[in-house]
């Protein structure tokens, strides 16, 4: 086969048979477009010799006036904005035009953003993010989300597209908070995830200073683009130097939905983490994701983001944040301490660390027993580990005997194998008497999640009471 193949005249050979049959281009002209190809190519190669990788050489034209990401710290980049830019957004985010005929259920929703607005406080997770993109859209930033039912939200919570019942108009309330403002655009994807993400990835490499998200309609979707992320969002910047601030929205948490709509596979992001090559967060408010959506564009360089973005806490009463959460000195929070009145911080006998929806389920159980001496610390980002944040919110608890990692997913997924030994770090670190953390959550499965119901509450109404020290 190798000897037919190499008797065989090579396609260019045969292009230009052909072209010199029709008195294109003459063999002789064929032959020297050849030889100057192949000069430039020996050229190439002997100049690459002594070649030394330039960073800089990547953060030319629209890429101008960003660095590469040499920190180390754990220092926040100013991410509030002032208040009246927030009520001015709320106000367009309830406003539809008029004579526009919206489903009855849509006016309701959107009456309750703006009393969410003029009251300032219960700011649910659609809004805490529509006010971060109208924010990004009155400071000039583009913003470009895409995913399957992403206008209207898989969870009918986020409904960026208004559409008139009688004539199909759509109207878009981030397009209309000013005259002269920067657009959103939204687009409802075919269910290819691979070539959309790859999409994706692409525009977030044209242009940084658009914030770009895809959004998987459950987080376990993301499966089927696995290739783009593997070998192009995760390692981009090792291999190419191009660095990328694309935003991964993945609906995670354990509701009794079966095994495919349970798990956005949080451990296969942060089994790829090094290098702060991207950053991977399971947050638990409105203001923390607000805070994270506004970093992706206000910070000097740029890093892929992914999210483990919740359902159930769309509407949950305690799921909500405060306008003042998002003004003033406000900024994104890696952990999130303690914030209901305990026992005194020596009487504390045992801290429990958990990331996303669980919290919420150990935070209602506690008030419920009326537990005093259990703290809840929430790791918010889980990479870059927030090593110095959680060492500062862990001191006040030395005299501790239990420091337990919580979380709602089998022990051989979630954030288990990736935080153990970070924690211990921490804790050696702070010399505290508690060596390592204890794990609490469902034991080791093949399989994401359970598909019976009354198995999974059972599951998870033990783990909450394990992870409480409740027997």
């Amino acid at each position: 086969m190798y000897r037919a193949i190499k008797e065989r005249p090579t396609t260019r050979e045969l292009y230009a048979q052909r072209l010199a049959r029709e008195g294109v281009v003459s063999p002789a002209d064929a032959q020297a477009m050849w030889d100057t190809l192949f000069k430039r190519y020996d050229q190439a190669h002997s100049a690459s010799q002594s070649y030394r990788v330039n960073k800089a050489d990547w953060l030319e034209g629209k890429w101008r006036g960003l660095k590469t990401d040499d920190a180390q710290d754990e220092t926040e980049q100013a991410t509030a904005v002032p208040e009246h830019i927030l009520r001015e957004v709320g106000a367009a985010l309830a406003t539809p035009p008029e004579k526009f005929d919206l489903n009855p259920k849509i006016t309701r929703q959107l009456e309750a953003k703006r009393a969410m607005i003029d009251t300032g406080e219960g700011i649910d997770w659609a809004t805490g993010e529509a006010l971060a993109f109208g924010s990004l859209l009155l400071e000039g930033h583009h913003v470009r989300l895409s995913g399957e039912d992403c206008q209207r939200g898989t969870f009918s919570q986020r409904h960026a597209v208004l559409v008139d019942q009688t004539n199909q108009n759509e109207y878009v309330p981030l397009n209309n908070v000013r005259p002269q403002q920067a657009r959103i655009e939204i687009f409802n994807s075919l269910l290819s995830e691979a070539g959309v993400l790859g999409f994706e990835y692409g525009y977030s490499l044209a242009d940084p200073w658009t914030l770009v998200l895809w959004e998987a309609q459950f987080g376990d979707f993301a499966n089927g683009a696995q290739v783009i992320i593997d070998q192009f969002l995760a390692s981009g910047e090792t291999k190419w130097l191009r660095m990328s601030g694309l935003t991964l929205l993945l609906p995670h948490g354990h509701e009794g939905q079966g095994p495919e709509h349970s798990s956005a596979r949080l451990e296969r992001y942060l089994q790829l983490c090094a290098e702060r090559n991207m950053t991977v967060a399971n947050l638990t408010t409105p203001a923390n994701y607000f805070h994270a959506l506004r970093r992706q564009v206000k910070r000097n360089f740029r890093k892929p983001l992914v999210l483990m973005t919740p359902k159930s806490l769309l509407r949950h009463k305690l799921a909500v944040s405060s306008l003042a959460d998002m003004t003033g000195d406000s900024r994104f929070r890696t952990v999130i301490g303690e914030t209901d009145t305990l026992a005194p911080n020596a009487e504390i006998k045992r801290v429990v660390l958990c990331s996303g929806k669980v919290y919420y389920d150990l935070l209602a159980e506690r008030r419920d027993r009326g537990i005093t001496d259990v703290a809840i610390l929430r790791l918010e980002q889980l990479y870059p580990f927030p090593d110095k944040t959680l060492a500062f919110a862990l001191k006040p608890y030395g005299k501790a005997q239990h420091v337990v990692w919580c979380q709602e997913e089998p022990e051989n997924m979630g954030s288990w194998t990736f935080v153990d030994r970070r924690i211990e770090r921490v804790l050696t670190a702070l010399k505290h008497r508690v060596k390592r953390p204890d794990y609490v959550g469902r034991i080791a499965a093949a399989s994401p999640a359970t598909g019976l119901a009354k198995i999974h509450a059972a599951e998870q109404a033990a783990l909450v009471r394990n992870a409480l020290g409740v027997s």
